[in-house]
């Protein structure tokens, strides 16, 4: 069984790392939507606040392109909210820059195939490759493998679709499909380097991960993969180690506004992996607050804050029962009572 080692959030700047390493940053969920869009047309930069140094001192950045940039007009039909941006929103990747987009998610596809096309076809036009979704099924189930400072990096991206998964040759997202997920992983790694699983998957607005999340994150470590990190809740969740390689279950939101005072929603944390040799040598978590006006670094109080909090929500990964019971009780004690998971009250306001 892994055994859980929360990892700590540093308040100062990071180190670069060593020249014979790769960095590789990833963040959750970026969408240039509400009070973000007219930023983020006028002054890219400025949405991330005093992180983007710390973005700009790895070799490669990752995020997770919560929505269509198109010009088209008119949304699917569909449960749940529809995400738009424009092409010229691309600046907001580019400025910092980001190289790879999941596309992996629920939202990809809300301008339809015609919407796909056109993000895929602006991102790849200013440089950014993309990974979890294409035009055709081959396209769309493809892991991205780069060289990067000299090491071997591949990138899984899965997402539950909502319907919006690829079949009959495509066009839509790499599906939850766990064990075709984790044979590609198994492959990747025969291949040689590092092997970073991201899946846009779980319950939002829910601290804990319900045990299906579980399951199928312990199977891609399983398969090899060196680490696992998910999105979609929109509020951060708890950190296991696996077999010896990290689980962060969720990063909460990224570049992704919500005019919402709950803290856990305005809450989240980047993770900065340190890749040699084929492994993962050093990890590192970047926390933030999420602003009216972009990102800010949480200060040396508010890092202790979210240790603390992160420590609590990461407990139930101590023991094997521990998320099932997490799940059901809402809390890492035994005493607690309820229907639902709910966040201690330190993130609710």
């Amino acid at each position: 069984m892994g055994r859980t080692i929360p990892r700590r959030a540093a308040a100062a700047g990071s180190s670069r790392a060593q020249p014979s390493s790769a960095r590789v940053f990833v963040a959750s969920d970026w969408a240039p939507i509400r009070a973000f869009d007219p930023i983020v047309r006028a002054d890219p930069e400025s949405i991330y606040g005093d992180l983007l140094p710390v973005l700009r001192r790895a070799h490669l950045r990752i995020v997770n392109c919560e929505c269509a940039l198109t010009s088209a007009a008119t949304p699917l039909w569909k449960s749940g909210a529809v995400f738009k941006g424009e092409p010229a929103h691309v600046k907001g990747l580019t400025a910092v820059p980001f190289e790879v987009a999941c596309l992996a998610n629920n939202h990809v596809l809300d301008y339809g195939v015609a919407g796909l096309r056109e993000s895929i076809r602006v991102l790849h036009g200013h440089g950014i490759k993309t990974v979890g979704a294409g035009l055709t099924g081959e396209q769309a189930y493809a892991p991205l493998t780069l060289t990067v400072n000299g090491q071997t990096i591949h990138i899984v991206n899965i997402s539950e679709g909502e319907d919006l998964t690829a079949s009959q040759g495509g066009p839509g997202v790499f599906g939850w499909d766990i064990p075709r997920a984790a044979a590609l992983v198994r492959t990747c790694k025969t291949r040689g380097g590092v092997v970073i699983a991201i899946a846009h998957a779980g319950l939002e607005y829910v601290p804990y991960p319900p045990p299906y999340v579980v399951s199928a994150f312990r199977a891609l470590v399983e398969a090899g993969a060196d680490c696992v990190i998910g999105h979609h809740p929109h509020v951060p969740q708890g950190i296991e180690q696996w077999l010896g390689r990290p689980i962060f279950y969720s990063l909460g939101n990224f570049a992704f506004y919500q005019p919402t005072t709950l803290l856990h929603r305005k809450t989240g944390f980047c993770v900065s992996l340190d890749c040699i040799g084929g492994r993962i040598a050093g990890v590192e978590v970047h926390p933030y607050r999420i602003m009216d006006t972009g990102l800010r670094r949480l200060d040396a109080k508010e890092v202790a804050a979210f240790n603390r909090n992160m420590t609590r929500l990461s407990r139930p990964f101590k023991t094997a029962g521990g998320p099932a019971r997490a799940w059901r009780h809402g809390s890492t004690t035994t005493e607690s009572r309820g229907s639902a998971p709910r966040c201690s009250a330190s993130w609710t306001r």
